[in-house]
């Protein structure tokens, strides 16, 4: 593949349970973007599972800080429960954070990143997908960049980095490495490659997940406990080794 290789590609992969997530690490995943529900785009996950994860893998954890599903625009309360997970994923020691706080007018909200920054450092802080959701993409890297972000998730404001590549390409020039960006959603076997050799980026973020029948016999048929569908509950998601080696054997050969 020319100038990529093995040694310079990172994968991190986005885990809502710890099966998942030595599932990712015995696979060859570098880092664990370790969640709740991915199924919404992960919430932060609970403490004690922040814990147990942090204890039990051998690879780095960035835990994502999100205190609920819909958009990036908080509350007061929201906004001190947030500080106080990252207080609690500091205190255990783990890699970094992923955060995202958007004001009402789709700019990056830059004193209240200021502010979960702060809190965070020394950990390693990522700005999540909430990028994608930001009025002017190319200012808001600039805004990231002058708050010294370490890296930032981005599937180029569309829905599927495949489909986002060259904005992402985009911004990945316009960094000029004073930030890394990190392609997620949608990567898969199939178009890690072409996002690869497309993007210009080193750093890739998956969960490389499949759906799996729930081990439970009986099926209540009348209802459904919040999900889409009736039976919903009975579909359980983690990740495939297949899928997650598959990726990252395309990626560098």
């Amino acid at each position: 593949m020319g100038y990529k290789n093995l040694m310079t590609l990172t994968f991190e992969v986005a885990v809502d349970s710890l099966e998942s997530a030595l599932i990712a690490q015995t696979c060859g995943a570098h880092r664990i973007e370790l969640c709740a529900d991915l199924g919404i785009g992960g919430i932060t996950p609970s403490h004690a599972m922040i814990a147990i994860a942090n204890d039990r893998l051998r690879i780095p954890i960035n835990v994502i800080i999100r205190p609920r599903r819909g958009d990036f625009l908080y509350t007061e309360a929201e906004f001190d429960i947030m500080c106080g997970d990252i207080e609690y994923a500091k205190s255990l020691g783990v890699n970094g954070v992923v955060i995202g706080v958007l004001q009402a007018d789709g700019n990056i909200d830059i004193e209240r990143t200021r502010e979960l920054i702060e809190v965070a450092r020394p950990l390693a802080v990522t700005f999540h997908r909430a990028f994608d959701m930001a009025v002017d993409p190319y200012q808001a890297l600039d805004d990231l960049i002058e708050l010294s972000i370490d890296t930032l998730l981005t599937s180029g404001q569309l829905s599927t980095a495949e489909q986002g590549l060259s904005v992402i390409s985009e911004l990945v020039k316009q960094a000029d490495g004073r930030i890394k960006i990190m392609p997620g959603s949608g990567i898969n076997p199939n178009n890690i490659k072409a996002i690869v050799e497309g993007s210009g980026a080193s750093e890739f973020h998956f969960s490389g997940k499949k759906s799996v029948a729930s081990p439970m016999q009986y099926h209540n048929p009348n209802l459904s406990m919040g999900g889409k569908d009736v039976g919903s509950e009975y579909q359980l998601s983690y990740a495939d080794a297949d899928t997650i080696r598959a990726i990252i054997a395309n990626a560098t050969s």
